[in-house]
């Protein structure tokens, strides 16, 4: 009878679900999955995603994944408390705590004021003031009392500090537009709101050398073209380090054309030197020249541009994974929490970090050193990345920061993002909305899909030092939790350490 009772709740617990609370205390493994069955019928979720992640471009790598149902329930982990790179995936946690601490709505905001014959152009890290928004900054200039100002055109980008790139950031990226300086006074170069950066466009043309063209025009950059017709599209863009000199260089075939976004030394000047000719179109002069300094608090507002609201940039921000946008609003953050210092990084980041732990993140185990993923100082764990995921759902901006996601497979990059090429024609498609990741030995896909039995999960995957690219490998396992759901819940007996080979 008592070896009866024992192998009946022996076969009870083999068929309870693993909660949230106990598979967080598991120990991180290097092996197959933490969550496999000792007992009974093997779990296909696990079995499915074994197979994926035993492909061999992901040997020797780190390779951390967490998935789980929205109540909280751990269907899948492997090394879900170890500690890695997350890359881009950082920007899931920037989003959520600039939602948090700077609110849903929040706006930045750049004034025109005058003071005894200057003009003051201030800024608050608005990564939307395109050409055009400039434009019409000088257009509602001239349709004031004054359309002639004596003195000087004075910069304000004292709103945050002037550290312009992240301090372990390589400085060969310095030259390019996901590198981009960091400044209060800055400027758009196009629609998808790359800051602090000008598009190279060019075109090739038969018989004769290619046409390059800089927007937005006067932004003060010169081009040394080395450019020629030929049979491939080889053209790059690099600006010579600390200079506005761009240097053009390859072939690009005839009716070919392209771009290549290019980082500005200073957005404040570049911002500057774009409404003083802006002013100019408009009938307006600036007798004086152009220098950088703060804005009295007696000047007096003649004009201001409101961004839209953080809901409506997230999109360009998370689909496109745009890094300025991610430090701009890390450093908004700092000022929001300290309002009578210039907002900065180190600030910025202690305010995301408590936002995050507020919302339920461990944040023992965070390291956060930028806020787009481009520092190889943040170190974070699949689990919390779930975490956060899951809490999201809770809040009530998640409508806003779930569509802001890109959705896989979707051509269009306002929709697909970073996903658009990806997943097509599998399950993912249309389905999966995730946020990828991509440095140099480190590759992240973490997100939200629905399986086939109708389940919504969460999950996070990402892998470090992998000896070839693991997108694939990603992609294959969000196919594989897509296509998964032919039982509800995984059921495990215990956790036991899984053999290492």
């Amino acid at each position: 009878m008592r070896t009866a009772l024992a192998s009946l709740v022996t076969g009870v617990l083999l068929l309870m679900p693993v909660p949230a609370s106990a598979a967080a205390s598991l120990p991180a493994t290097a092996g197959p999955s933490a969550t496999a069955l000792i007992a009974g019928t093997a779990d296909p979720l696990a079995t499915a995603l074994d197979r994926v992640l035993a492909d061999g471009r992901l040997s020797g790598a780190t390779v951390a994944v967490d998935v789980r149902d929205t109540a909280g329930t751990v269907l899948y982990q492997r090394d879900a408390g170890r500690r890695v790179l997350p890359a881009s995936n950082q920007k899931l946690l920037t989003a959520a705590a600039a939602l948090e601490v700077l609110g849903p709505g929040y706006r930045f905001r750049t004034t025109v004021r005058a003071r005894g014959g200057d003009l003051h152009l201030q800024g608050t890290g608005d990564p939307t003031m395109t050409y055009a928004r400039y434009d019409r900054l000088a257009a509602a200039v001239a349709r004031g009392a004054t359309r002639r100002f004596p003195g000087r055109l004075i910069a304000d980008d004292t709103w945050f500090d002037r550290v312009p790139l992240g301090l372990d950031w390589s400085w060969e990226d310095e030259p390019y537009g996901y590198s981009a300086p960091v400044s209060a006074l800055t400027f758009a170069a196009n629609d998808r709101f790359d800051a602090a950066a000008v598009e190279l466009r060019y075109r090739g043309v038969a018989g004769g050398r290619p046409v390059l063209t800089v927007w937005p025009p006067g932004a003060g950059v010169r081009l040394l073209d080395r450019t020629v017709t030929g049979a491939t599209d080889t053209v790059t863009a690099v600006r010579a380090h600390g200079t506005g000199t761009i240097v053009v260089a390859g072939s690009v075939p005839a009716g070919r054309q392209g771009a290549a976004l290019v980082s500005v030394p200073d957005p404040a000047a570049t911002a500057a030197r774009l409404f003083r000719a802006a002013l100019r179109r408009h009938g307006v002069t600036v007798s004086g020249r152009t220098i950088k300094g703060s804005t009295p608090p007696d000047a007096r507002v003649l004009t201001a541009q409101t961004s839209p609201p953080l809901t409506e940039i997230l999109p360009s921000f998370l689909k496109l994974s745009n890094n300025g946008h991610a430090e701009l609003l890390v450093k908004a953050m700092s000022r929001a929490s300290v309002p009578t210092r210039p907002g900065s990084w180190p600030t910025g980041l202690t305010a995301a970090v408590t936002a995050l732990r507020r919302l339920g993140v461990d944040t023992r185990l965070l390291t956060m050193g930028d806020g787009s993923g481009l520092s190889r100082r943040n170190w974070l764990t699949a689990r919390q990345v779930t975490t956060l995921l899951l809490a999201a759902r809770r809040r009530p901006w998640f409508p806003a920061f779930h569509a802001a996601l890109p959705l896989a497979g979707d051509p269009d990059p306002m929709i697909g993002g970073t996903l658009r090429n990806r997943l097509r024609g599998t399950a993912a498609a249309g389905n999966l909305r995730a946020k990828t990741g991509t440095l140099t030995g480190v590759d992240a896909l973490s997100g939200y899909l629905t399986d086939a039995g109708g389940r919504r999960l969460v999950f996070a995957a990402v892998v470090n030092g992998s000896p070839a690219p693991a997108t694939a490998v990603l992609d294959g396992l969000a196919v594989a939790l897509a296509q998964s759901g032919t039982r509800a819940v995984t059921t495990r007996a215990r956790w036991v350490q899984p053999r290492v080979s």
